[in-house]
């Protein structure tokens, strides 16, 4: 298994108006990834965990809502670890949007 890709997302929402818009954008993730889902979307607390299918691979990812950021963590299989950068610079860029 490979290390996770994470990325840090700073926000002024406060913890609950970060989760409710986080909540509403999750299925805009697709729109970012080529042929991809996302699967098993659900909240155990502060922590979002949901699957993302993409390239017939499936990768694992958590959101942990902080008053002042969002945690974004990805497990990417083998196969994909190769787009790491790419995913981590994705999440840069399209994650502070589901806080908008």
């Amino acid at each position: 298994m490979t290390d996770p890709v994470e990325v840090d997302i700073p926000h002024k929402l406060g913890r609950e108006a970060a989760k409710t818009k986080i909540a509403a954008g999750i299925g805009k993730l697709e729109s970012y990834i080529p042929g991809g889902s996302v699967t098993d979307n659900r909240w155990e607390g502060d922590r979002l965990s949901f699957t993302v299918s993409a390239l017939g691979q499936k990768a694992h990812a958590t959101v942990d809502v902080l008053e002042d950021k969002a945690h974004l963590a990805v497990m990417l299989p083998p196969m994909l670890s190769l787009f790491a950068g790419k995913v981590r610079e994705m999440l840069g860029r399209e994650g502070p949007k589901l806080l908008k």
